[in-house]
């Protein structure tokens, strides 16, 4: 999801489509949270570690 997030963001200030920008840096954002969560050991949707 980070991937994703920051590919969004890239495409969306190449190509100057805001929806992109947005949808990337919540995509980033959530990622990173997730990434967080499984670092610290807490199982995220069930599962024990979340790549």
């Amino acid at each position: 999801m980070i991937i994703l997030g920051v590919v969004l963001l890239l495409i969306g200030f190449i190509a100057k489509v805001a929806i992109l920008w947005t949808l990337g840096i919540i995509v980033l954002v959530i990622g990173l949270a997730l990434a967080l969560l499984g670092g610290l050991g807490r199982s995220v949707g069930g599962r024990r570690h979340y790549y």
